[in-house]
């Protein structure tokens, strides 16, 4: 007997003119990927440390940060001016009593560790 066609209401476009449209398609849809966003877009050259996972810098005062809750504590820090781009960021000075150590316009090596 007859056979009746079956109609596909939402899908991919088919056929041999349709290569352009998939291609277009799959362009747009890559940036919903966090992966290729990260790759792609640049965002790791604006940080202050540009990629790098250490940087150079002059330190510019001793502060402190308070810790986010529910930990209160201050942490012991230091305001850098990075060398390499002048950016001005606050580093954690590890172990206790090693902000003695530190003192103004001393230069200083900083390491990422992974931190946002």
């Amino acid at each position: 007997f007859f056979r009746r066609r079956k109609t596909t209401t939402m899908g991919k476009t088919r056929g041999l003119g349709a290569g352009r449209k998939l291609r277009i398609h799959r362009r747009e849809q890559r940036w919903a990927d966090k992966d290729f966003n990260k790759a792609n877009l640049g965002s790791e050259w604006k940080k202050p440390f540009a990629g790098c996972s250490h940087a150079k810098g002059i330190v510019l005062e001793k502060i402190g940060i308070e810790a986010k809750q529910p930990n209160s504590a201050i942490r012991k820090c230091v305001r850098v001016q990075l060398i390499k781009n002048g950016k001005k960021i606050a580093a954690f000075v590890p172990r206790d009593g090693c902000l003695n150590f530190t003192d103004e316009n001393d230069e200083v090596f900083i390491a990422g560790l992974g931190r946002k």
